[in-house]
């Protein structure tokens, strides 16, 4: 646990979706001393402007959430990037943190590592255990090092480095873009945009039949402080609901939100990724942390963000 709310805590990815849930949630707290810097400010990828960094601000702790996150398409488009960024990025900030003796880190992976055709709900020592989604495989393979190497880096230097490993995450600082959001992010606008347009159909990708577990980003920065608070050790933890729905069936879901409804065109041609990714939370559970925040008022929340913030309606 970190006692003195003055200490000096580095979000690397403090900008973006998960970094700034993580950073009110610790503000929330009482923490005061956060610092990190926007991609455009600090390349992460690069060694050199990382030594510098560790070397100017000595953080005491430390969250690892930057990343280069995209959709499917995304995945599918620029594997080579998901695979170098993301290992680049993970092996500075770890290293670094070893050498600069950082007291804590915590590592955010992804639901994505595990095999696609792992047994539902997917439990932690699935991982490694078959092939991974072809989709995303160079990102999958880029998280599941920066998890293996915490655990090493525990087990060879005597570090306090964990890992945690969230399902797929929604809400506030979502990024809508047409080719680089997540489904729901993605969802919400195609949705909205029917409606603007008075739309009689709605294309989406996939059989429709894909089922995803989806957690609202502020239960994810609360787990995160959580565990961060109270766990030392080599395990990773799933963090999720526990629940998952069909793309069916979040769609509409959506459209209810939105107030919107219209005929859904499936589109077969595109790929549904991974079946289902359901993960096992009862480690979690165990430990003492739940989700709190239900589908129906993350998703409302989330639309009332698009609206308030994204096309500042």
């Amino acid at each position: 646990m970190i006692r003195d709310l003055n200490s000096k805590i580095f979000i690397a990815g403090r900008g973006g979706q998960v970094g700034s849930a993580i950073e009110r949630r610790f503000r929330r707290s009482g923490f005061s001393n956060i610092v990190g810097l926007r991609s455009r400010e600090l390349d992460m990828r690069s060694q050199k402007a990382v030594r510098e960094y560790f070397e100017k601000e000595r953080p005491e702790y430390v969250i690892l959430a930057a990343a280069k996150v995209g959709g499917i398409q995304a995945n599918i488009e620029s594997p080579a990037e998901f695979l170098y960024d993301n290992l680049a990025i993970q092996n500075n900030i770890i290293e670094f943190s070893r050498q600069y003796e950082v007291k804590k880190l915590l590592f955010l992976a992804s639901s994505c590592i595990y095999p696609r055709l792992a047994p539902q709900p997917m439990k932690e020592e699935c991982l490694m255990s078959g092939k991974l989604e072809p989709t995303n495989e160079g990102y999958a393979i880029a998280k599941i090092a920066g998890l293996k190497m915490c655990e090493f880096y525990n087990k060879q230097y005597g570090t306090d480095f964990i890992s945690v490993m969230p399902c797929n995450i929604y809400g506030y600082g979502d990024n809508f873009s047409p080719i680089r959001s997540h489904v729901v992010a993605a969802l919400i606008r195609k949705v909205h945009e029917a409606k603007t347009a008075k739309s009689k159909t709605i294309s989406v990708w996939g059989t429709g039949n894909a089922r995803r577990e989806l957690m609202f980003v502020d239960d994810l920065a609360d787990a995160c402080l959580y565990l961060f608070n109270s766990y030392t050790g080599n395990d990773f933890f799933n963090v999720g609901t526990g629940y998952d729905v069909s793309i069916r069936e979040l769609v509409e879901l959506i459209m209810d939100v939105v107030g919107y409804h219209a005929e859904l065109k499936f589109d077969t041609t595109k790929p549904d990724g991974m079946p289902q990714k359901l993960m096992d939370v009862s480690k979690l559970s165990s430990a003492g942390w739940r989700a709190t925040i239900s589908l129906e008022e993350g998703l409302a929340r989330t639309y009332r963000y698009f609206i308030d913030e994204v096309l500042n309606l």
